[in-house]
């Protein structure tokens, strides 16, 4: 069975300064994002380069960590079912972002670096190859109009 699901998030300004958006400097970009039963609220703003607070988190890093986190749940899943047995997972993912001269612009690639640790040496043809499974598993990645790169690394566990 199918099921339909649905996701819902609070996003507050705090940027105004006192004169509002009277011009594009005279405000701030910093907001929280928030959701019901959520235990810390999120801190962002807009990159740095668009006149942001660079110590808090803009949306271009969160859609590289939506990707990265989904990829990575879904690898697990996959991993469970094919009886590769992962001990350790980390990612460095890196995403480009084109700007189209009008004042906008859009993604043109995320890529993934997995680094999964497996328990034996004899899982690691499956886990290199389960990374394409996992990948039509993500939700976000079949949601982005630009293409997810995967460029995985498995080791053994010492």
């Amino acid at each position: 069975m199918f099921g339909e699901h649905h996701y819902a998030v609070e996003v507050e300004w705090q940027g105004d300064r006192g004169e509002g958006t009277s011009s594009y400097r005279a405000y701030g970009r910093q907001h929280v994002v928030r959701a019901e039963g959520k235990l810390h609220d999120l801190a962002g703003s807009s990159d740095r380069v668009f006149h942001g607070d660079r110590e808090r988190w803009n949306p271009e890093e969160l859609l590289i960590a939506a990707l990265s986190q989904c990829h990575m749940l879904s690898y697990l899943h996959v991993a469970t079912r094919h009886g590769v047995v992962v001990r350790g997972y980390t990612d460095a993912a890196t995403g480009t972002m084109l700007e189209d001269g009008r004042g906008g612009g859009a993604f043109s690639e995320v890529v993934l670096r997995p680094r999964v640790v497996v328990a034996d040496e004899s899982m690691v043809a499956t886990a290199q190859r389960i990374h394409g499974e996992a990948s039509e598993k993500c939700f976000i990645a079949a949601s982005v109009a630009f293409p997810v790169r995967h460029e995985p690394t498995v080791v053994v566990a010492s």
